[in-house]
């Protein structure tokens, strides 16, 4: 008896007046992540496309793991070192049960640095993705819509924006938090109109602030404290990095966001499977850059006015944002016009929060959120703009 053979044979007891109906969503997830759904549209007036939700949620899954494993690695990398300047041979942690006899901590060894920082990313990521999908699943039960694949890209997104050293816990409290108010209690997927997973994270930063900023969050070893170099840049240091060590991801920061090079892969892979609006894309770095250059003719005694475009690009979690967070197609603008001035504005915003906010030189997240904000705003006035067009043209 095949696996679908067993999953047919279980239905009756999920479906409505089944012993177990109150889990349906939990069987119809399932069922659709193994198999392709045999219900199909009839009739000329639906649009057929090979995009759905369902290979839309994946791709974006998958292109994520390229930061994933780049990121894992210069996690590890940046500890491997902190514990060889601190004399460290081995972790006296939990994690170091599961890898002190495969690794020996090298920051030369690819292998030393990799395992390490995937010995941070999965325990987080397996707490995230099993706390949200209860939440998911809970909500799903009460209100009878289904589980989709949605929260698999919601829940390694929030992970990757997390440091490496935050605790488990944490973490579980703030995906719940973004799953539930961000988008749950909107009717959950395509009815949210902010990041569930920049939601989340917006949450432990102004919740926990010890945990998701600071000297001490960045590098994986208890006791080792060291600045980003968008930190740095804040107070008027040096960055500690050259441009092209920040633009491999050769720095200290959240799990996902260090690499550039990493996300722009990942970025050009989505555009290419029209997965993701490259003109959100464009209109973010556009933004970025005419900002930034204003700030630069501006004499101040704010090193962050000095910054040029390119420093920008490369440092905290811009570029993550671009392209993996501002290019979500549910809390982004619809229109294409109206993706140019929502991806300009979340530029725009970005570059105002490093420069004139001085206790906040991160602004990426905030300028998202709120982009998410104004983008149905700039769909409804792109739209009438046609309407009236069309009208003066008939």
């Amino acid at each position: 008896m095949g696996l679908r053979s067993v999953l047919d044979d279980l239905a009756p007891q999920f479906e409505k007046g089944g012993k177990l109906q109150s889990l349906y969503p939990l069987y119809e997830a399932i069922d659709t992540a193994l198999y392709t759904p045999g219900k199909t549209t009839a009739g000329g007036s639906h649009v057929r496309d090979h995009l759905n939700l369902k290979r839309v949620m994946i791709t974006v899954w998958l292109c994520a793991f390229i930061p994933v494993f780049v990121g894992s690695y210069f996690v590890g990398f940046n500890a491997n070192e902190a514990m060889q300047s601190m004399g460290q041979t081995s972790l006296d942690n939990w994690r170091g049960i599961f890898i002190n006899g495969l690794v020996s901590y090298d920051p030369a060894s690819v292998w030393d640095c990799l395992v390490h920082g995937l010995a941070y990313f999965l325990p987080l990521y397996i707490v995230v993705f099993v706390t949200g999908i209860l939440a998911e699943l809970w909500f799903a039960s009460k209100r009878g819509h289904e589980i989709n694949e949605g929260y698999f890209v919601t829940s390694i997104l929030f992970t990757l924006t997390l440091p490496p050293s935050i605790p488990l816990w944490m973490a579980a409290v703030g995906v719940v938090f973004g799953v539930v108010v961000a988008k749950e209690v909107f009717g959950g997927t395509g009815k949210n109109f902010l990041n569930p997973a920049l939601t989340g994270r917006a949450f432990l930063y102004f919740a926990y602030p010890a945990q998701m900023s600071g000297d001490r969050v960045w590098v994986a070893v208890d006791g080792y404290t060291k600045a980003t170099p968008l930190g740095n840049a804040a107070i008027g240091e040096p960055y500690g990095v050259d441009w092209m060590q920040a633009f491999l991801g050769i720095m200290p920061g959240s799990l996902g966001e260090t690499s550039t090079l990493a996300i722009l892969i990942a970025g050009v892979l989505l555009c290419a499977t029209r997965i993701a609006s490259w003109r959100v894309m464009a209109g973010v770095f556009l933004g970025m850059a005419l900002t930034a250059s204003v700030f630069n003719m501006i004499p101040s005694s704010n090193p962050m006015f000095d910054m040029p475009f390119y420093w920008h690009l490369v440092l905290g979690g811009f570029a993550f944002g671009a392209v993996f967070m501002a290019t979500d197609p549910v809390s982004a603008a619809m229109t294409n016009t109206g993706r140019w001035y929502y991806g300009m504005l979340i530029g725009f915003m970005c570059v105002l929060i490093r420069v004139v906010n001085p206790a906040f030189p991160e602004g990426m997240m905030l300028a998202i959120l709120f982009g998410n904000l104004f983008a149905p705003l700039m769909d409804h006035f792109v739209v009438q703009s046609n309407i009236k067009r069309r009208l003066a043209r008939g």
